[in-house]
């Protein structure tokens, strides 16, 4: 699973995830990548999902890129605790997506080996998705 090693502070601040994706919003590495099109948060489990599912569907050929890193913590209390004394303990860890952000990149596959591997990848991301191609993002 993948979470920080150490941080400085255990606990964050939800806060707020406006805007479009400025940076990681090119395909660098890859040939095709899969960009956000929308905002979310978007969870380890579902990195690790998504991970194995463009594994199995490629075939393990070529390369595979992830874009994201999970480094925010999602605190919640424990059930039938009463209101207040203090936050709850983490959860999980999340990255916050916002639109145009690529999270996947793949080389050295054909382009419908591609299509096929991220539009499966799709089903397993809290957001909507595109397919697109080395210097094609908009």
């Amino acid at each position: 699973m993948l979470q920080p090693k150490k941080t400085k502070y255990r606990k964050m601040f939800r806060g707020k995830n406006r805007g479009t994706a400025q940076r990681g919003n090119s395909v660098d590495f890859g040939e095709f990548g899969l960009q956000a099109t929308d905002r979310g948060e978007f969870s380890a489990r579902q990195i690790e999902a998504t991970r194995k599912v463009l594994a199995r569907s490629t075939k393990r050929m070529g390369k595979l890129w992830i874009r994201v890193f999970p480094d925010h913590p999602v605190t919640q209390k424990a059930q039938g605790v009463k209101m207040g004394s203090g936050k709850g303990d983490i959860k999980e860890y999340v990255v916050k997506i916002k639109p145009g952000h690529v999270l996947f990149e793949l080389a050295g596959v054909p382009e419908t080996v591609a299509r096929e591997a991220f539009r499966k990848a799709g089903h397993k991301i809290p957001m909507k998705t595109k397919f697109v191609k080395k210097g094609e993002e908009a």
